[in-house]
């Protein structure tokens, strides 16, 4: 029985180094801004991927947040840049922001294709998720043009994507590539994403297959010799795609197989996207509030820049006012209500020493009165009459005394207890009830019938009589009038 696997720890110096090389990188973060609809929200999810890992992958931006909480934030993450996507009706736009001093460039998106479609129209694709664990290698093309807003251009992509140490640097680490490539022509930038694949060199397709995981069926040739000569005559469609500007000779050692150091192997391309035609519209001071550096469309007079200085210093002037005044009405506030609480804890204390002394003073008073009481009793057993009013004016009613001997319990006299109702009581009861209610029916008939009787009277005596020419007819038969 073999020995146990150890594990591999990583040492602590290794881990805080990692760490510190982490928070170093450029992170960004990719936002949308407003309602941009659902193939935006593709395209903002696939920019992200293109960050990774120094981005938010599963950033959830909600209909209250603004930019300012994001630049906020910024600090406390270590953010660097902030990519936001727009939609009006016209066109949409990508804004880069480099935080937290700026500048900010708006980019005019003329067209893009999602990840999902360039990959659709690809035979063999290459999407493994551990290509996404390293950020991708940056390279620019065309970027030599005069003008300034070339090289600012440039250096805020540059400054989007760690720098690479050339000595340093992990082959194995670099497995994805974005070209930025500017065309001075119609002044576009054309943004592509790739992956890299290194194979090996003079290889025919059998031997290909003999250094993969998967051992290939053979079991149509006796010999492996027959595999290799036979099987040397298919054509490869992808090694004739590789040249001279495509292979290198590697200074390390890659993980694929075949690919060893000092040996010839070719670098393969493979779009994984999005892709994106981007135009420069303009570029502004700070976080998209300062002095407009650059416009595509636009041009102003030193006289107009001047205006537009003043009404912004004029601005932020009338901005600080209304700070200040605020932050002197809060602090006016938070002071009155100090007052108020200081106020509301003396009066507290003064109440409670007040009810102190109004005890106090009660119990006094009932002392006094308790001396009075007895000096009147000591006049009158002495004397032998009863004191003036006068002489001993506090209370000369005496309290109440109870006898000796006696206790409350003594005085206390019990309510009388309820007699227990028996059969012969509770039936001597139904049968009260039963009479109340029959005298109360029969008083009901008896009053009915009255009334039918007055009613009935009432019908003969307007039916019986009829008026004829003035004169009452009576039927002699029954009696009633004609």
């Amino acid at each position: 029985m073999g020995k146990k696997a150890k594990k591999k720890t990583i040492g602590r110096g290794q881990s805080d180094a990692a760490e510190e090389a982490f928070k170093g990188s450029p992170h960004t973060l990719v936002i949308h801004r407003g309602l941009v609809g659902k193939n935006v929200g593709h395209l903002v999810h696939d920019f992200r991927r293109v960050m990774e890992p120094f981005t938010a992958s599963k950033l959830k931006v909600r209909k209250k947040n603004v930019l300012k909480d994001f630049i906020n934030v910024a600090g406390f993450f270590n953010i660097s840049h902030i990519v936001a996507f727009s939609k009006t009706e016209s066109s949409i736009n990508m804004r880069m922001l480099r935080t937290p001093r700026g500048p900010t460039m708006t980019f005019k998106v003329h067209s893009y294709s999602l990840a999902k479609d360039v990959i659709s129209t690809l035979k063999r694709h290459n999407m493994e998720q551990k290509q996404f664990q390293h950020h991708p290698l940056l390279v620019m093309n065309n970027f030599s043009g005069e003008g300034m807003h070339i090289k600012l251009m440039a250096t805020m992509f540059q400054n989007m994507f760690p720098s690479i140490n050339v000595n340093k640097v992990k082959l194995n680490d670099i497995r994805r590539c974005v070209l930025v490539n500017y065309n001075p022509e119609d002044k576009t930038l054309d943004f592509r994403h790739f992956h890299i694949k290194v194979v090996p060199v003079g290889m025919s397709r059998p031997v290909k297959k003999l250094i993969k995981a998967k051992v290939p069926n053979m079991s149509n040739f006796e010999d492996i010799a027959d595999y290799i000569t036979k099987g040397g005559n298919i054509s490869d469609s992808e090694g004739e795609l590789d040249g001279p500007h495509n292979e290198v000779v590697l200074p390390q050692t890659i993980a694929s197989r075949g690919n060893i150091k000092s040996a010839n192997s070719a670098i393969r391309l493979t779009e994984i996207g999005p892709r994106m035609k981007l135009q420069l519209i303009k570029i502004e001071e700070g976080l998209g509030e300062g002095n407009i550096l650059f416009h595509e469309y636009v041009t102003k007079t030193e006289e107009e820049v001047a205006l537009i200085n003043q009404a912004r210093e004029k601005k932020r002037k009338l901005k600080m006012k209304r700070k200040t005044k605020q932050e002197l009405n809060v602090k006016k506030k938070t002071d009155k209500k100090d007052e108020m609480k200081k106020k509301t804890l003396e009066g507290m204390k003064k109440k409670a020493e007040e009810e102190e002394e109004s005890k106090n003073e009660k119990a006094d008073s009932g002392m006094e009165s308790d001396d009075s009481i007895g000096d009147a009793e000591y006049f009158k057993q002495e004397v032998g009459e009863a004191p003036d009013p006068e002489l001993f004016p506090m209370n000369n009613k005496q309290p109440r005394k109870r006898q000796a001997g006696s206790s409350l319990r003594d005085n206390y006299l019990p309510y009388k207890k309820k007699k227990l109702e028996t059969t012969d009581d509770r039936t001597k009861k139904q049968k009260r009830e039963s009479n109340k209610n029959t005298e109360k029916v029969q008083g009901m008939k008896k009053f009915s019938r009255d009334n039918h009787k007055k009613n009935d009277v009432n019908k003969k005596n307007k039916l019986g009589t009829r008026v004829k020419r003035g004169k009452k007819v009576t039927n002699k038969k029954s009696g009633r009038r004609r």
